[in-house]
């Protein structure tokens, strides 16, 4: 899922996996294991988020929509 909504960053950035791995200081064979496993840590979506210039946040949101 995280996977994906990467890729969709990727792509409105027009950036390359490679690309992203050099800022993030990582080899592009090990994001690319990450992204194939799905398995990112906030810390690391936290990271993805400040390389791009954008914000991450992550809620729980309940059915009235309160955010927690």
């Amino acid at each position: 899922m995280m996977a994906e909504k990467i890729r969709m960053l990727l792509a409105k950035k027009d950036m390359k996996l490679t690309q992203l791995a050099e800022l993030l200081g990582t080899s592009q064979p090990n994001l690319w294991k990450k992204m194939k496993r799905d398995n990112f840590s906030e810390k690391e979506l936290l990271e993805i988020a400040e390389v791009l210039g954008i914000k991450y946040e992550a809620n729980f949101i309940l059915e009235d929509e309160t955010k927690i």
